[in-house]
């Protein structure tokens, strides 16, 4: 969960140039206009980060601080497809809890929050179900996260 909460600190970063870039190339002037359009280009960017970092060498920066590698269950680096499908699937972090309020039709943002925060402690519990603990879009990708402890020289 510490590298989780680091990922978001690197990726505020990359998410606030993204959007920068976009309202400067669009000339966006109000947030709300062209919105689901900044929203598809960050998940591509994403993406785009997410897969490059996995493909090559398994870990991202928050990845390499705290020695965490991302592998297939042979051990193998992942492939694109994989990595892609990883991407897509670790969604199901935050997509039941934003379908749920989505659906209900809450509007406040600390309902929001509130049930973005539950939703996400609900799928890290759900990795205690599994015999070795891992989430469900790596079950379902057949991806595991290791220890790689860096080496010394």
């Amino acid at each position: 969960m510490a590298a989780f909460m680091y990922e978001g600190v690197v990726l505020f970063g990359v998410v606030f140039a993204t959007a920068f870039l976009f309202g400067t190339l669009t000339q966006q002037r109000h947030a709300l206009k062209g919105q689901h359009a900044l929203q598809a280009v960050l998940f591509i960017v994403l993406g785009v980060y997410f897969a490059w970092f996995w493909t090559r060498g398994g870990q991202t920066v928050a990845m390499k601080a705290w020695h965490i590698r991302l592998v297939d269950l042979q051990g193998q680096p992942l492939s694109r497809l994989r990595a892609l499908a990883r991407y897509c699937l670790s969604w199901l972090w935050f997509a039941p809890a934003l379908l749920s309020v989505w659906l209900i039709g809450v509007r406040s943002t600390g309902a929001i929050f509130s049930a973005l925060l539950a939703g996400v402690a609900a799928y890290a519990m759900l990795s205690r179900l599994h015999s070795s603990g891992q989430f469900l879009h790596d079950v379902l990708c057949g991806t595991q996260l290791i220890t790689q402890k860096p080496v010394k020289r």
